[in-house]
């Protein structure tokens, strides 16, 4: 393989790279700072800011790469709008793409950092698009949920979404209004105690009622329309055990095409993979010890910008490279955005360690 751009200059590359993509919106000096940032942060895997800081492909000495990360993530404002439309032009697709929402929480102290994303759904993994920083401990409630989707729709429409999938805390009536107002199919998961209303038959019952007669691994399309609150929808579910070998449910509100509710609900788990890559799998967001929202919507902006510069370096590794093992369970062996992590941090890391893979060339839609 031909040799490729010295490992010190991969930052200088982003620049050119990211100056092209944000067209003006950003000055060059911040353009720099998120190059220097995404490329230390591929290195160290960590968003710790001293170890980040002695990474910076920078003249500069530590600790004035350590003030400088302070000043951006202190002072400085990054557009979530402006990161949301660039990772969204790097999207593998743009058309019929599903939607995952789902959120991650943990405690620093006695704050509660609690991050609703959305994401799509591709191959494992979501690209995680945009999120919002709940301030206080637990679930969305129904109107956090349709101001994402609706901030969603404002930057990209709605005619390039297929559905929405989500687990049984995203449910709610006035949430579910929304999606049927405005004929967003979704496959949403509900508790098994959840009440519906049958209305050919007058009567409301539990969502598992519906199901008790299956065998486990036994999958049932209702046939009739059913009401959660005033809103109609189908509903679709199976038997299954849990973790710990008692007899569970998968129940699952659609909008329409029940018939497709277990493949489409099956993708759900990938902004799961997502959170696992952004925190213990890849970049440990969880060990920030920033608690103030504006501070960690900058990290989590940059930590989502290098995330989909790792996936995209690992799908293109993973279908034109050197194919990821499966193992004799079906799962691969890694993920894809591993794949793509080791991948950088071997090129960024390794002065020998380079080919004809121009990785900086992912963070471009050209």
């Amino acid at each position: 393989m031909n040799k490729n751009t010295k490992v010190e200059d991969k930052s200088t590359e982003l620049v050119s790279i990211l100056k092209e993509q944000f067209q003006g919106k950003l000055n060059l000096a911040r353009i720099k700072f998120l190059s220097l940032f995404i490329v230390a942060l591929c290195k160290v895997q960590t968003v710790n800011f001293e170890k980040l800081s002695s990474a910076f492909n920078s003249t500069a000495k530590a600790s004035s790469s350590h003030r400088r990360i302070q000043r951006f993530i202190g002072l400085y404002n990054l557009c979530p709008d402006l990161v949301a439309r660039l990772i969204f032009s790097l999207l593998p697709k743009k058309e019929k793409l599903v939607l995952t929402i789902d959120r991650t929480n943990w405690k620093f102290g006695k704050t509660n950092i609690n991050i609703f994303m959305l994401g799509v759904a591709y191959k494992g993994l979501s690209f995680p698009v945009m999120f919002s920083l709940l301030n206080k401990r637990g679930n969305s409630n129904s109107s956090e949920r349709i101001d994402l989707v609706k901030r969603f729709i404002n930057l990209f429409g709605q005619d390039c979404i297929d559905c929405l999938v989500a687990d049984r805390e995203f449910v709610g009536e006035s949430w579910l209004e929304f999606l049927n107002e405005h004929r967003i199919r979704y496959y949403i998961r509900i508790r098994n105690n959840f009440k519906l209303y049958l209305p050919y038959k007058s009567k409301e019952v539990k969502a598992n009622w519906l199901f008790n007669s299956l065998d486990v691994g036994q999958f049932k399309h209702y046939s009739k329309l059913v009401r959660i609150g005033d809103q109609l929808c189908y509903i679709s579910g199976c038997k299954i055990k849990g973790k710990d070998g008692k007899i569970d449910f998968l129940i699952i509100a659609s909008f329409n095409k029940p018939d497709q509710a277990k493949f489409f609900y099956e993708k759900r788990w990938q902004i799961e993979t997502c959170f696992k890559a952004m925190k213990s799998s890849g970049f440990d967001i969880e060990k920030t010890h920033l608690s103030e929202i504006p501070r960690l919507q900058n990290l989590i902006l940059l930590v989502m910008l290098a995330f989909v510069w790792c996936y995209k370096v690992g799908i293109f590794l993973h279908y034109n490279v050197n194919k990821v093992k499966t193992k004799k369970h079906g799962r691969k062996a890694m993920s894809l955005f591993k794949y793509g992590l080791k991948y950088i941090a071997s090129v960024l890391l390794n002065p020998v360690c380079q080919d004809d893979i121009h990785i900086e060339k992912f963070l471009s839609c050209t």
